[in-house]
């Protein structure tokens, strides 16, 4: 008897800081350290873990709510010293170039929708493991940030699929606001930027406490 199954999903879309690569302890350095560099108060772990997937201007905007809006290029200045100094430190998370790899087997477009800079992501995927594993990406300097659909919206338009057949994986709620927004399926991933009690406002398919978890559900259901 065949085993064959359904796809019930044709376009998964990943967030990528957070839920594909482990950077939330980094970037929440780094918007510490460029907050320190410019004198401002240094935000609490929390504070800074949870602008991360908006679009940088937006996030630092958040973070340091004193500083006159024609700074804020300054921060985030500083902010990208930070990063790029310690960026070759950062991987996958472990078990993601396998779940990744099945997904493509079984035909799925693959896509990420990510609050990084259109550089910041392509350096990411410079990587030779990564080269040709996604179909489509955006950026939040190429797009609306999140929660906006419109990075969503783009890349079923991109690929033309409906939203019924979409699902947005990420780490945080914006990541779940922007499926939501969009009116596509969703999972959360309790190990990136968001604590899981976090998404309990979400009608969310899975909230993924590892990516081996996240991969057995998409083995089984997408």
């Amino acid at each position: 008897m065949s085993d064959f199954r359904p796809r019930q999903f044709d376009l998964i879309v990943f967030d990528w800081d957070g839920t594909l690569f482990d950077s939330t302890a980094l970037i929440v350095g780094c918007i510490q350290n460029a907050c320190r560099d410019l004198g401002l108060p240094v935000p609490p772990k929390s504070d800074a873990a949870y602008v991360i997937g908006l679009g940088l201007h937006d996030a630092l905007a958040h973070v340091a709510p004193t500083l006159e809006p024609a700074r804020v290029p300054e921060l985030g200045h500083r902010y990208r010293h930070h990063y790029f100094a310690s960026q070759h430190m950062l991987s996958l998370f472990d078990g993601t170039l396998p779940m990744l790899a099945d997904l493509r087997a079984r035909q799925h477009w693959l896509a990420v929708a990510t609050g990084k800079s259109r550089q910041g992501l392509d350096e990411a995927l410079q990587h030779v493991e990564l080269r040709g594993m996604f179909d489509g990406t955006r950026t939040a300097d190429e797009t609306r940030s999140k929660p906006h659909p419109q990075m969503l919206q783009e890349l079923m338009r991109e690929f033309g699929v409906d939203p019924e057949r979409t699902l947005m994986i990420g780490d945080t709620t914006h990541d779940l606001q922007l499926a939501a927004n969009a009116g596509t399926a969703s999972i959360a991933v309790s190990y990136g930027a968001h604590e899981p009690d976090a998404f309990a406002s979400f009608d969310t398919r899975l909230v993924a406490h590892s990516v081996a978890e996240l991969h057995q559900w998409l083995k089984d259901h997408a």
